[in-house]
């Protein structure tokens, strides 16, 4: 009689891993870090590493318009197919963007790259949609923000070793004046953009996620598509959501960053920002993370204390951005890295970066507090993300202008900023974490089971005689 073979171990060990949360954080961190990690190491460069920023900021406001509209409809989309299929299909168009700087740069087509950015703009709608949904859903509660740095530290790497191959090829003296980055720099970001989407391929499904405490990842799905589209309206209408879109748009409205460096900074300048900036985000990322999950504070308290933080570094980010704008105005630079200017303009970068990368984790993470269901977190990513697109789709249109000293984008910027405070502070105090909320109700229930509280659902006979029992019971304790 034959008997079956023992399962490998090694092979059930990797079964077993592969579904855990930080295997699924390292999996949407590798596809972020190849995907759009890279788009933004090319962003970095400023205008995408052409020239003059005109066309490529055309383009990307191409692109955000249409991912703005995807990102929205991406959220019933993803929870019909399935959140792998979702990340699949939004990794697989950044190499075709890639594909059209690397024409335009070499000989001069401008068509592929407006393909591209549609191209893009479809894959980046579903992929935020998918993959805000995995990164603040899929760990457990206690766990979100350091698994939002794990997140953000891969996508942010993508940039770091992009600016490392962008300086490595780009860092010659012939690079210290103005101009355009090296063709064969988009060669290798395109070869490394199309391991992505195999990549996404092992992505695990949210019932299959096992957390560590041994939670399950709460998945309530509508029975249809058009309920699914009637549960994203009814997500967009909610007073909290609403009040949440000025900072929405806020939060990534800064694309005259790409402009300032194109302006202001020689090729090899902007090289080496794109590869150090990179280490402020981080900074950033590392220490709105360690706050958000510090365990002597709760919940609430740490997003009250996170959006101070925020206030504090936005304020200090455009102070100093609009004092170094207004001496550039009055005297254009063109900076290389050796001479004398070129760490005041380059810290108006790093202190920009540092302020919306502290306001994205923050953001994220107070979305995340706002519900435990998968599935409803999808939509309001969708959402979060989806606002950000449209917001950044029409900075980059303003900025396919040539403003004087940038004292129009600037101004823009400053005044959304500024009228986004008050909404978002609203929600904030109003917020009640699910955890929190759970934590009350299982407190109210302990103290029914023990005769404390009147229990809900008692008739009015029933409650007068509790009434009449408790006034008994007060008098003998008052004697």
């Amino acid at each position: 009689m034959s008997t079956a073979p023992a399962p490998d171990p090694a092979r059930r060990g990797w079964r077993a891993w592969r579904h855990t949360t930080l295997s699924n954080a390292v999996v949407i961190g590798l596809v972020g870090f190849l995907a759009p990690g890279l788009w933004n190491a090319m962003s970095n460069l400023g205008a995408g590493g052409a020239q003059e920023p005109y066309l490529v900021n055309a383009a990307n406001s191409l692109v955000f318009g249409i991912m703005g509209v995807l990102c929205l409809v991406g959220a019933p989309l993803a929870n019909r197919i399935g959140l792998p299929r979702t990340l699949l299909l939004g990794a697989v168009g950044y190499p075709v963007y890639s594909a059209g700087l690397y024409a335009n740069n070499r000989f001069g087509n401008e068509w592929l790259v407006l393909v591209g950015a549609v191209a893009c703009g479809f894959s980046a709608g579903l992929f935020w949609a998918s993959e805000g949904a995995v990164a603040i859903g899929y760990p457990e509660p206690a766990k979100r923000g350091r698994y939002l740095n794990i997140w953000l530290w891969f996508r942010t790497g993508g940039p770091l070793v992009g600016g490392a191959i962008v300086l490595g090829l780009n860092h010659d003296a012939g690079s210290k004046a103005k101009g355009k980055v090296g063709y064969q720099t988009y060669l290798v970001f395109i070869a490394l953009q199309c391991v992505a989407a195999p990549v996404a391929l092992l992505l695990s499904p949210p019932e299959k996620v096992r957390r560590a405490d041994g939670s399950k990842v709460v998945i309530k799905t509508e029975a249809s598509l058009g309920g699914e589209f009637r549960a994203l309206w009814t997500a967009c209408r909610r007073r909290d959501i609403l009040l949440l879109l000025p900072v929405f748009w806020a939060a990534y409205f800064n694309q005259y960053s790409g402009n300032f460096q194109s302006y202001y900074f020689g090729v090899r300048a902007r090289a080496l920002i794109g590869f150090a900036g990179n280490f402020g985000t981080l900074l950033s990322s590392q220490l709105v993370s360690a706050l958000l999950d510090y365990k002597r504070l709760p919940v609430k308290r740490r997003i009250e204390v996170g959006f101070c933080w925020v206030v504090v570094w936005h304020v200090i980010a455009w102070t100093y951005g609009w004092v170094v704008q207004e001496k550039y105005t009055r005297n254009p630079p063109a900076y290389d890295w050796e001479d004398k200017g070129f760490v005041e303009g380059f810290f108006v970068l790093i202190l920009w970066d540092f302020a919306r990368q502290a306001l994205q984790n923050w953001l994220y993470y107070l979305v995340a507090n706002k519900t435990d269901n998968i599935s409803e977190l999808t939509r309001l990513s969708g959402i979060l993300r989806g606002q950000e697109s449209f917001a950044q789709a029409v900075s980059f249109g303003l900025n396919t202008k040539k403003w004087v000293g940038g004292r129009v984008p600037l101004a823009v910027n400053t005044i959304l900023l500024f009228l986004a405070a008050f909404p978002t502070w609203l929600v904030v105090r109003d917020l009640v974490p699910p955890e929190e909320d759970k934590n009350t109700a299982s407190d109210e229930e302990g103290q029914a089971e023990e005769g404390l509280v009147v229990p809900q659902h008692l008739d009015s006979s029933e409650k007068q005689k509790f009434t009449i029992a408790k006034t008994g019971v007060e008098a003998d304790a008052a004697v």
